[in-house]
């Protein structure tokens, strides 16, 4: 019988995991606003479109690359030693919820508890976008009519914009009330402090 792994304590994070983080937040951010500008497709030579297509395109670079990293990255990074899938690591997230509701903040290692969900939603999401958009890239033309499958997969894929937002409500939220309580792990994650 394996024993499952343990979760990490650390204080740092390596400077390719900060460097993944920055590209989906700076690409990912992007993405979203000209997604915004995007929608008239119908009309060929549409700047909007293009323009989210290749910033889209970029933040599917990113995501891939940090699946990659999920796996075969730096052992504090993978998803084995974080993603809540264990009945442990579920119990870990609820007593933070716990904790959240008597106003107080959960204190864990980076990813563990309510943290890791989140991060765990988070991923999902930019998963799906990265997917849905990836493939909108190769068979939506502008100018051209989306039929059948085309259109549906542009349903799915504006369906992730209203979780994009859920997401980031909810990290930058908590990033938020951690830095109001004097943990400044964003200064870290945007090499603005070693």
């Amino acid at each position: 019988m394996t024993e499952a792994p343990q979760p990490i304590e650390r204080d740092d994070l390596d400077d390719l995991t900060r460097f993944i983080h920055l590209g989906l937040t700076v690409f990912g951010i992007l993405a979203l606003i000209t997604g915004l500008w995007a929608g008239d497709y119908k009309r060929a030579h549409h700047l909007g479109f293009s323009v989210h297509k290749w910033l889209g395109l970029t933040l599917s670079f990113f995501m891939a690359w940090r699946i990659w990293h999920g796996f075969y990255g730096p052992r504090e990074d993978r998803f084995s030693h974080w993603t809540p899938y264990t009945r442990e690591r579920l119990k870990l997230a609820g007593e933070d919820f716990l904790a959240l509701l008597r106003l107080r903040l959960p204190e864990r290692a980076s990813h563990q508890g309510l943290a890791g969900m989140v991060q765990t939603f988070g991923l999902a999401v930019f998963a799906w976008m990265a997917l849905t958009g990836s493939l909108m890239a190769l068979w939506l033309y502008p100018g051209r009519k989306a039929g059948g499958a085309v259109h549906a997969l542009k349903e799915m894929h504006e369906l992730g914009l209203w979780l994009i937002l859920a997401f980031l409500a909810i990290h930058v939220g908590a990033v938020a009330l951690h830095a109001l309580a004097g943990d400044d792990l964003w200064r870290r994650m945007f090499f603005l402090k070693k």
